[in-house]
């Protein structure tokens, strides 16, 4: 099965967008590096790092250095597929990103958008 283009898609051109889409509802990037950071287990530095060098989705995601294991607490629909639904594990994983950062958009508390960390 051929790969999605996402996956091929180079993380740091995603990553504006999904700042701008909390920004634009008064979130801040602050806020979408900690729910990165969370869902990757990179830190700060690692992120930039992927952020600068141009990775792509299915990179970023395979070199996670701790993915963390709640991530599979997050349920919902993102652009109409349902999250926990989804079979192929990198997709998954971006459609998971996505989830959060729609829930920070949405006014969700940190602590809820992080599943209690």
């Amino acid at each position: 099965m051929a790969k999605h283009r996402i996956t091929t898609t180079s993380f740091a051109s995603v990553y504006p967008l999904y700042v701008a889409k909390a920004e634009r509802k008064g979130r801040s990037r602050d806020e979408v590096d900690r729910i990165i950071r969370w869902l990757t287990g990179y830190d700060q530095r690692g992120l930039q790092a992927r952020i600068d060098a141009g990775t792509d989705f299915e990179t970023f995601f395979a070199e996670a250095p701790e993915p963390n294991p709640a991530r599979g607490l997050v349920k919902g629909v993102v652009c109409g597929v349902r999250v926990e639904e989804i079979e192929e594990p990198t997709m998954r994983e971006i459609r998971t990103l996505d989830k959060l950062v729609d829930e920070l958009a949405k006014g969700k508390a940190m602590e809820k958008i992080l599943r209690a960390e």
